[in-house]
């Protein structure tokens, strides 16, 4: 089983046969509403200075993926952590974790002053992981508007 001393991130640079099986793996488990992103959407994530998608790895294998998106406004620059996953195989093992860790990392380097997430209530690990790391609850109304 993996301990959180076997898990490795990393940023994606380039997308890969691996990556494209992997997020096909993942995002099921993640959203069964939104199929998984094929090699195009992929490569438009990671070219795009946008967004940066992390990876983690047990071994040989990709476990866990992350977006961080990042974009300039009058007020600053504002980061999001988007669509994490972590496969089901090695949860509760800091996969989560180590990811949004690389991610607030990189956050701090492009000069944010916080990082907002969504999390679905359900998700219950999840959140108590975020509760954790420290990310704190925001008195707000969340919006969408579905085109």
């Amino acid at each position: 089983m993996a301990g959180a001393a076997e898990i490795e991130v990393h940023e994606c640079r380039a997308v890969t046969d691996e990556l494209v099986e992997a997020m096909q793996r993942l995002i099921p488990q993640l959203s069964s509403s939104n199929p998984p992103p094929g090699r195009t959407e992929l490569e438009e994530i990671v070219a795009s200075g946008a967004t940066t998608l992390f990876v983690a790895r047990h071994r040989d294998r990709i476990v866990g993926a992350l977006t961080l998106v990042a974009f300039r406004i009058p007020t600053g620059v504002r980061t999001r952590i988007e669509d994490v996953v972590v496969d089901e195989a090695v949860r509760g093992r800091r996969v989560g974790e180590r990811l949004s860790e690389a991610a607030l990392e990189t956050a701090r380097r492009l000069g944010a002053r916080s990082t907002d997430l969504t999390s679905r209530p359900s998700r219950e690990a999840a959140n108590r992981l975020y509760a954790r790391m420290g990310f704190e609850q925001r008195e707000s109304s969340v919006y969408r508007y579905t085109l």
